[in-house]
């Protein structure tokens, strides 16, 4: 039987995607980090793979296994779990595990959403088909009510990442976010977009669940994406880097 206190954080992390558009998740990377957020007054947060490999000494792009992802999370997602604050894992394109195991994995750490992207690092950073990536998602979201959990599914393209013009991929790209709403994700992430108004307005118009955008919070506005109708805002490493250029200004004068 599912840990009841797994689904009821399940439920306030679908919960507040519903009351909040856009729903800001703050990207963090360690207890010290999601204690700061939920102070700031932030009711559910993400953990971020590229933030979470740096503060390990760890390469991004899957230079870290399920299982040290995993003993990495479960600490941080405990830190604010008593406060039944909902966390979301971003597991890159899964390891090269199964997507049963991705679940389990994430579970087990206390998460009860994830992140699924198509750059597939384990296996020379090559990107999954439309076809593919469906079905890897709509495996997750089997195992997922296998386990009796709505863990909440964010579908992530990185079409756009990799094209040097991101509009002769766009009609790729929105064939592919579909076919991931089709397959069962509750939201969809295609990676950066978030600098061109006339792309994100094209692609929530062209599906029918939230869209992330990553935001940096000092360059960015939340004004700006709730007026283009963005349904979820991450952070990605730009928090982690904000910070890393606030923090050189504070220390630079005592070197």
């Amino acid at each position: 039987m599912a840990d009841q206190r797994l689904i009821d954080r399940a439920h306030a992390l679908a919960r507040l995607h519903r009351e909040h558009t856009p729903l800001v998740l703050p990207t963090v990377w360690d207890v010290w980090s999601a204690k700061v957020a939920v102070d700031a007054g932030f009711a559910a947060l993400t953990i971020g793979s590229h933030p979470l490999a740096d503060s390990r000494g760890a390469a991004d792009h899957e230079g870290q296994t399920l299982e040290e992802v995993v003993a990495a999370v479960a600490p941080i997602v405990a830190a604010v779990g008593e406060q039944g604050i909902p966390v979301s894992v971003d597991l890159e394109a899964g390891y090269g595990r199964a997507p049963d195991e991705v679940v389990a994995g994430l579970l087990e750490a206390g998460g009860v959403g994830l992140n699924i992207e198509d750059t597939v690092h384990s296996e020379g950073g090559r990107v999954r088909t439309t076809a593919e990536h469906a079905d890897y998602i709509a495996g997750v979201r089997a195992a997922a009510d296998e386990a009796g959990v709505p863990v909440w599914i964010n579908g992530r393209t990185d079409l756009f990442l990799h094209a040097d013009d991101a509009h002769a991929v766009a009609d790729e790209a929105l064939e592919r976010l579909q076919a991931l709403v089709e397959a069962g994700a509750d939201s969809v992430y295609p990676v950066r977009i978030q600098n061109d108004d006339a792309l994100i307005e094209r692609v929530v118009a062209a599906v029918s669940v939230p869209v992330n955008c990553t935001a940096h919070p000092v360059d960015h506005d939340l004004a700006r994406f709730a007026r283009l109708g963005v349904g979820r805002i991450t952070f990605g490493p730009l928090l982690q880097s904000a910070l890393t250029d606030a923090t050189k200004q504070l220390l630079v004068p005592w070197a």
